[in-house]
């Protein structure tokens, strides 16, 4: 577990709290179950790598805390994020699409 994480208690499934969402998502490099990997960095970038071509956006945590993401030129999209929780460590996160309810899950290398 990243010692970013270090002190957060979540059990699998459990929201992350608006406070904890800039320490979940920049704890390290998110791989996907189709192969793709993502990294956020703590000044609100983000690239995803899929198919060795990488795509760049922003990310933020909105006013009503929400993990949310910018897409050039015009995608945006909000998420609730929940934690991965394997043996009481936490292993990755969880995104929900709001607008779709689409779910994918990033785990941490």
């Amino acid at each position: 577990m990243s010692e970013m994480l270090q002190g957060i208690q979540a059990d699998d499934g459990t929201a992350v709290a608006a406070a904890d969402i800039p320490k979940a998502v920049t704890a390290g490099r998110l791989a996907y179950a189709d192969g793709a990997t993502q990294v956020f960095t703590i000044d609100g970038r983000t690239t995803y790598t899929e198919a060795g071509g990488d795509s760049s956006g922003e990310w933020y945590v909105d006013d009503q805390g929400r993990f949310c993401s910018f897409w050039p030129p015009s995608y945006r999209a909000c998420y609730a994020l929940r934690w991965m929780v394997e043996d009481r460590q936490i292993v990755g996160l969880r995104f929900t699409g709001l607008s779709d309810g689409v779910t994918f899950e990033g785990r941490y290398e």
